[in-house]
């Protein structure tokens, strides 16, 4: 839990500069982004006058809930104290509760741009929830579990071979990584332009440690995402269970070249496409559920057979 509340924040990081570089600007430090959890951290907070308990509490249950899905997520090894509970399905009820939590904040104080950006929210999660569902599935027939240990566990056997099914679930998810993490094309992290905020448009009303949580939090799920695409379809480096000392040390050091790995694509990803139109995210993430549903059809169809 504490390897990932460290390294989230240098991920953010890492994307920002690699995105600054590509396009021929300087950019901030890979470390700013622990600059600015500090800074807003000692910041006041400014409340507005109708906002409930619920806009208070919300930020630390986002990043409470998000927090402990990126810890249940195979980092560096299995079989750890509590990987008896990183069940799939577990994971993505955490994050939509994280997603509860945040369209209820964005609406709470009746700002317009608040229930724009969690109408805009809840239009996205009722598209990307069922397609990461669908992803659970796919690979869940595949290893025989929805515990990740043990899906990671067959994902580094010589038994996985070759399968269509794991690559539609690869795309899909990566398409639902886009969609949860509020990136290009499906929004742009970086503006505040009322036509296209989503993410942004839900938070404009937090300031200090509220802020703080928020961004925190948004580090923690992308950092989820790539350590989890990492676990699933790229599963070297991960010490099995029982692993000593140097197993250990080995498979942190292959998570944080995944990581790394995982923000320079990004980074190239969001500066080689352009951002789509609203209403077109719909058809984005569509073809995520239709990847998962052929996927799982897939499967069902082979083993029938």
């Amino acid at each position: 839990m504490f390897l990932v509340l460290v390294l989230a924040p240098g991920l953010t990081g890492l994307v920002r500069k690699a995105k600054a570089r590509l396009t021929r600007r300087r950019g901030a430090s890979v470390l700013q982004p622990y600059r600015d959890l500090w800074r807003l951290m000692q910041k006041e907070v400014i409340l507005a006058d109708n906002a409930s308990w619920l806009f208070r509490v919300s930020p630390y249950m986002i990043v409470a809930a998000t927090w402990v899905a990126a810890s249940l997520v195979p980092t560096f090894a299995i079989g750890l104290e509590f990987s008896w509970t990183a069940d799939f399905i577990a994971i993505v009820a955490l994050l939509g509760s994280a997603r509860f939590f945040l369209a209820l904040a964005g609406m709470d104080v009746g700002t317009s741009f608040g229930g724009i950006g969690s109408s805009r929210e809840m239009m996205i999660g009722a598209f990307a929830e069922p397609a990461m569902l669908l992803v659970v599935f796919t690979v869940s027939l595949v290893a025989g579990s929805t515990q990740l240990s043990n899906v990671v566990a067959f994902m580094q056997s010589d038994a996985v071979g070759v399968r269509v099914s794991l690559a539609m679930a690869l795309v899909a998810l990566v398409i639902v990584a886009l969609a949860e993490n509020a990136r290009i094309p499906v929004d742009n992290p970086a503006t505040h332009l009322e036509l296209t905020m989503v993410h942004e448009a839900m938070v404009l009303e937090y300031s200090g440690r509220h802020l703080a949580m928020i961004e925190l939090a948004a580090s923690l799920k992308l950092l989820l995402y790539v350590a989890l695409i990492g676990a699933i379809f790229l599963p070297f480096g991960i010490g099995p269970a029982g692993t000593g000392f140097a197993g250990l040390a080995a498979g942190l050091v292959f998570f944080l070249v995944k990581l790394v790995g995982g923000g320079l694509l990004l980074a190239v990803l969001e500066t080689s496409v352009a951002k789509m139109r609203v209403f077109r995210v719909a058809e984005f993430l569509g073809a995520a559920l239709m990847l998962g549903l052929l996927g799982t059809l897939l499967l069902f169809v082979s083993r029938s057979l």
